[in-house]
């Protein structure tokens, strides 16, 4: 039997590259993490959402 361990979303949101693509992971509340993996094009446009969100 596997040792059980607790699923936290603790740990800070990232991007990193990974071959072609990035691939993001952002803490969720209750625990976990969610994982999103995107091309170049749509990182930019990612970005310029939450720029037009914040300003």
């Amino acid at each position: 039997m596997a040792a059980m361990k607790p699923r936290t979303g603790d740990g800070p949101m990232e991007v990193v590259k990974e071959g072609r693509g990035y691939v993001m992971r952002l803490p969720l509340e209750g625990g976990g993490r969610l994982v999103v993996e995107m091309n170049a094009d749509e990182v930019k446009q990612l970005g310029d959402t939450l720029q037009k969100a914040v300003s």
